[in-house]
Formats: C-alpha cells, structure tokens, sequence
C-alpha cells in the first residue's frame, strides 16, 4: 500500500488499525478541550509524529493515523479530514484551515478497471500516494489536496482550492485546479 501498489482496504490488518483510529478519534473528539495532557496522550498514540505544541481542533478524522507525521507549532483547524491510506507530512508552523481534506488514495477512472466484481460483493481497486506539506505553510478553508501532491515551504493555499499539482516554495496558489498566482 505504502509503496503505491493496489491494495485491499479491507485486508484484516488495515481494518484491526482503522478501528484502532477510531477509538482513538472518538476519545480525542469528545475530550475536554481544556484537558490538554489527555489530548497529547491520544494523539502521541495516533500518529506516526507529532511535534511540540501541535493543536488540532475537534472533530478530526483520519484514516489509519499511523501514516501522518505533524511539525512542531501545527495547528489544525475544525472538521479536517486527512486520510492516511499513505504517508501525510506536515512540516512545522503550519496553519490548516477549517475543513481542510487531504487525500492520499487514488482510484482508476475507468469503472471497468477500477470495480471487481467477486461473486456476491464488489471491490474497488485501490493505490496510494503520499502528500508532503512543507514548513511555514497555510492552507485555507474547504481545500483539498489530492494524492502525490507536494507543497514547498512558505506557500499560501487560498480558501477553497483543489490542489492537484506540486507547488513550489514561497507562493501564493488558488483556485480549481490550484496554480500559483504570485512569488511571496
């Protein structure tokens, strides 16, 4: 999975993790905000790394969490949604926004090859890219980051934005398909 090859997302092991995250998602989501040495507890055991002074508000939903790894002085805003099927990584002094998705799973456009039909049930055709955030980077509101996208440092992702390609560090980039409008 990790290497990009196509997978079951239903293979036992991924499922034994996947609700593993959960129990660790719904503990995080209904924590007392206030209650910050608990908080730091769940998400030490939820990702792959977090740094010093990451602050992620709840809700916050992941896929595996095993696969992100999080920059000190992070903050993650409200309702985002990182799944995790590969490797997601999120430099230091990041600031994403409210309802942020970042997706690391990746389909066949073709229906025939993407659907295989087993007997009574259907499966899906699955691979994985990983995403890599740079440090110093914000990412506005209700952007999504599709699979295999890299993103420099010291970049501003305006609100609202479908990045499907790399971006190149000290930039300002938005719209649908994300592009860089200006050097920063």
């Amino acid at each position: 999975m990790l290497h990009g090859d196509y997978y079951n997302s239903r293979d036992p092991e991924l499922i034994k993790i996947y609700h593993s995250a959960r129990k660790l998602l719904k503990q995080y989501n209904n924590l007392d905000s206030e209650l910050k040495e608990e908080r730091e507890h769940i998400l030490n055991q939820l990702f792959e790394f977090k740094g010093m002074n990451v602050w992620i508000e709840t809700p916050f939903f992941c896929d595996y969490g095993e696969n992100i790894s999080i920059g000190e002085n992070t903050f993650i805003n409200t309702n985002c949604m990182f799944l995790d099927t590969n490797k997601i990584k999120i430099g230091k002094n990041g600031l994403i926004a409210p309802f942020v998705q970042i997706y690391t799973a990746d389909h066949p456009l073709k229906a025939s090859e993407r659907i295989l039909e087993t007997g009574a049930k259907s499966s899906y055709l699955t691979s994985t890219k990983p995403v890599t955030i740079g440090d110093n980077v914000w990412i506005g509101g209700n952007s999504v980051i599709f699979p295999g996208v890299m993103i420099g440092n010291n970049v501003t992702i305006g609100a609202g934005s479908i990045v499907t390609k790399n971006i190149p560090d000290d930039v300002l980039a938005f719209g649908n398909p994300c592009k860089v409008i200006r050097k920063l």
